[in-house]
């Protein structure tokens, strides 16, 4: 059996759900999934320019933990610009 997430401090909404390769329809294209999280560690490590132990704490999560989200956001991030996947960001948390 699995453990339940522990919740995590989530400020930003994007106002952009979907990126796609230009030129190909969206009904061509597999996509990958950026989760909510995964997205709010992009914003503070790279946009605030934040190192990850103060993101952690804005996000009320350890630094290991924060560590593997954004692991997965980046790996996410360069399969679908490798493989030409749409990128779909999550409305909410699942």
């Amino acid at each position: 059996m699995t453990r339940l997430k522990k919740p995590r401090r989530l400020r930003f909404s994007p106002s952009v759900y979907y990126y796609k390769p230009r030129g190909i329809p969206l009904s061509g294209l597999d996509e990958v999934v950026l989760e909510r999280d995964e997205l709010e560690a992009l914003k503070l490590h790279d946009v605030d320019e934040l190192e990850q132990i103060d993101a952690a704490k804005k996000m009320e999560i350890s630094q290991p933990t924060f560590g593997r989200i954004i692991d997965r956001a980046y790996k996410k991030i360069a399969r679908a610009i490798i493989e030409g996947k749409a990128i779909r960001i999550e409305k909410t948390l699942e």
